[in-house]
């Protein structure tokens, strides 16, 4: 299936699974929700399983499960090894996350021992706007009582997340992974990133 295809599924799949979450939900029923939603999204437009590389019936649901299994494992990774940068960082700053969500960011968050290195956890489902439309920063930033000049926003879209930092007036970092070809390409057709970073940990460099 070619990667324009499978993206404009995964899309798909992601915008219909906004509000159909409980609050409480965490992240192991949000991935493996979503997982479900794409299988079902692609088969609505006739990717067999020859096309998407999915199997029907009962190897069908085991590759959902080995999709939101792998997926689990990799962010719990992600979560232990960037936890004491996170941690670091909250001794000198006012962290929070702003996110395009699906109404149950603060259930992840928890699920995932995280909500507590954060003193707001903005869902846009949750606001009733999406970045990069400012009033999503805003509410960020009156919760946490600061201004755009004294934040930095760090994100991984230069569409949504940069974009979003810039109508509000705020610093933009942005994280991408090294080798990241669509990043990339991505990137050559924006005016010049200020900062780029590749891990979390970098942050600690710039914001020195």
């Amino acid at each position: 299936m070619a990667a324009d295809a499978f993206e404009s599924s995964f899309y798909a799949a992601d915008s219909s699974l906004v509000g159909s979450l409980a609050p409480a939900t965490d992240l192991s029923g949000t991935a493996h929700a979503l997982v479900a939603k794409l299988e079902a999204e692609l088969a609505r437009r006739g990717a067999g399983a020859e096309k998407a590389g999915i199997a029907n019936g009962r190897n069908n649901g085991d590759r959902s499960v080995r999709v939101a299994s792998r997926f689990l494992s990799e962010a719990a990774a992600a979560f232990a090894r960037n936890r004491p940068v996170l941690e670091a960082l909250r001794k000198r700053y006012r962290l929070g996350i702003v996110s395009n969500f699906y109404g149950n960011l603060e259930g992840v968050c928890h699920g995932a021992g995280l909500a507590s290195l954060f003193a707001v956890l903005v869902d846009s489902h949750r606001v009733g706007a999406e970045k990069p439309d400012p009033a999503l920063f805003r509410v960020a930033l009156e919760t946490l009582r600061a201004t755009p000049e004294t934040t930095v926003f760090v994100g991984d879209s230069l569409r949504r997340d940069r974009e979003g930092a810039r109508r509000t007036g705020m610093r933009f970092i942005w994280i991408v992974p090294e080798g990241d070809q669509a990043a990339e390409a991505q990137a050559s057709a924006e005016p010049p990133v200020e900062h780029r970073v590749t891990e979390l940990r970098e942050l600690m460099k710039i914001l020195q």
